[in-house]
C-alpha cells in the first residue's frame, strides 16, 4: 500500500491494515499469547503477543496524546517524555512494562479502542492540519499519525502471520 497522502489515504491505511491485523489476532489461542517468542522490538529479544498488542495501544494513546498536548498549544515532547527518537527499542519495552497485566481479551479490547478514538480524530480534522502543515521537522501530523498506526499495524501482521506459521495455526 502507498504511503498517505491525504485525509482520506490515511483512514483507508488504518482501517485495512487494522482489519487485516484484526482478522489474523481473531483465531490464536490465549494461551499462547504470554509466551515470549516472537522478536522483539529490540535487537536480540523476545516478544509475545501480548507484547506486540501493548507496543500498538501504547502507540495509539501516544498519537492521541500528542494531539491533546499540541492542540493546547504547546509541542509533545517527542516520542515521549524521558525518550529520544533513537530509543524507540526502550519505549516498545515502557509499553510492554504498561500493559503486561493486561490479557489477550483486554489488549484487544484496547487495541479496537484506541484505533476508533484515532480515526474519530482523523475525521474531526481537515486535510490541511492532517497534510500541509508542517508539524514535526519536515513531517505533517498525518504522516507521523501513519508511522504509528498503519505502518505499525502491517509489520506487526508479518511478525503474527510468520510466528502462526511456526505454531500451525491456520
Amino acid at each position: 500500500m502507498a504511503v498517505p497522502a491525504n485525509k482520506e489515504e490515511l483512514l483507508k491505511a488504518i482501517q485495512t491494515n487494522y482489519k487485516k491485523l484484526k482478522d489474523d489476532l481473531i483465531n490464536i489461542p490465549s494461551e499462547l499469547t504470554e509466551t515470549q517468542e516472537m522478536e522483539g522490538h529490540v535487537k536480540n529479544t523476545q516478544m509475545s503477543v501480548c507484547n506486540l498488542m501493548a507496543y500498538l495501544v501504547g502507540w495509539g494513546n501516544l498519537v492521541l496524546k500528542w494531539h491533546k498536548i499540541y492542540s493546547g498549544g504547546t509541542m509533545p515532547d517527542l516520542p515521549e517524555t524521558g525518550f529520544k527518537m533513537n530509543e524507540m527499542g526502550r519505549l516498545a519495552q515502557k509499553f510492554y512494562k504498561d500493559y503486561e497485566n493486561d490479557n489477550f481479551k483486554s489488549l484487544l479490547k484496547q487495541y479496537d479502542e484506541v484505533v476508533s478514538k484515532i480515526l474519530d480524530l482523523i475525521e474531526s480534522l481537515d486535510n490541511k492540519y492532517l497534510y500541509e502543515t508542517g508539524w514535526y521537522k519536515k513531517y505533517p501530523f498525518g504522516r507521523m499519525i501513519q508511522f504509528n498506526t498503519s505502518s505499525p499495524y502491517a509489520n506487526a501482521r508479518s511478525r503474527i502471520r510468520k510466528w502462526k506459521k511456526s505454531k500451525g495455526i491456520s
